[in-house]
């Protein structure tokens, strides 16, 4: 297993102040101490996709660096409920201490994934793909966003420095489309930012007042359109940008949208409000 990326570290730095303080697990050092041996399983208590593997070892291995875990399971990949997903060897007190973190962390993790490979399947038969968006969970935004890839979506703009999107408060702070526009690509040229520029739209009319912008536009939203006003404003566009729908997009509809042909449907509900997978911890002393 390739080792976790450098940012991880404070992550997880972070993560065990905010849960041992700076007394530790006080149960687990109390029955157990600081040398008493074990090994866990975790074990799926539901199906679904796994994602997160780079991330566990190093869990573990914060308290325990000769912590040992064998990964039963890989990034994109389906369990079954009942499947074993990884064996871990370590300090019983470190298992006990990291349990939570990882838990909570891949629960998470592999919930978005297994939402996210149930939706695209349903558009697979289409050219449609799905992004998530920034709805994501302040500093997890990392885990969320790859699990989104590991479902088999893609991903958005990272954050607010790796495009240049103008939402409606934008243009309504700004006096408009155009005025919002030409303050972005000024600010853009100014700084030496070659940047990809996507507008949000509310109606046809706004279609049209983005075909008409000077220079170049890559993407353009279309912004709690219904199927059918899609369908209309892909007429308008004919393929002069990439095209996006979102807003009011969810289970129940997604199919609607992707038949139109829009390239790329963006859904919040990917990452905001997705309902983890059930894992347990099983331990025992060695």
């Amino acid at each position: 297993m390739n080792e976790s990326p450098v940012w991880f570290d404070s992550f997880l730095e972070l993560a065990f102040k905010e849960d041992l303080g700076v007394r530790g697990d006080v149960t687990s050092l109390g029955i157990f101490g600081q040398n008493q041996p074990a090994k866990a399983l975790w074990v799926a208590k539901e199906s679904g996709v796994f994602s997160g593997a780079l991330y566990i070892a190093p869990i573990f291995a914060y308290l325990d660096p000769k912590a040992k875990l064998s990964l039963k399971v890989a990034n994109g990949q389906a369990f079954s409920a009942g499947e074993v997903l990884l064996e871990v060897e370590g300090l019983a007190y470190a298992l006990l201490s990291a349990e939570r973190i990882a838990l909570n962390l891949i629960q998470r993790t592999c919930g978005i994934a297994t939402q996210t490979q149930r939706l695209v399947q349903q558009i697979s038969h289409t050219s449609t793909r799905l992004l998530d968006t920034r709805k994501t969970t302040p500093l997890l935004r990392r885990f969320e966003k790859e699990a989104v890839v590991h479902g088999g979506g893609f991903n958005h703009r990272f954050g607010l420095y790796d495009m240049a999107m103008i939402k409606d408060n934008h243009r309504d702070f700004a006096g408009g489309i155009q005025a919002a526009y030409q303050r972005l690509i000024g600010y853009l040229a100014q700084h030496r930012l070659d940047l990809p520029i996507e507008i949000e739209t509310r109606n046809l009319n706004d279609v049209e007042e983005v075909l008409s912008l000077p220079g170049k536009v890559q993407r353009i939203m279309f912004d709690n359109f219904s199927p059918d006003q899609v369908r209309e404003a892909l007429i308008l566009v004919n393929g002069q940008f990439e095209t996006e729908a979102s807003g009011g997009i969810a289970e129940h509809n997604l199919l609607d949208y992707a038949e139109t042909g829009v390239d790329f449907i963006s859904m919040g509900a990917l990452t905001h409000s997705v309902k983890g997978i059930d894992i347990s911890m099983k331990a025992s002393l060695l």
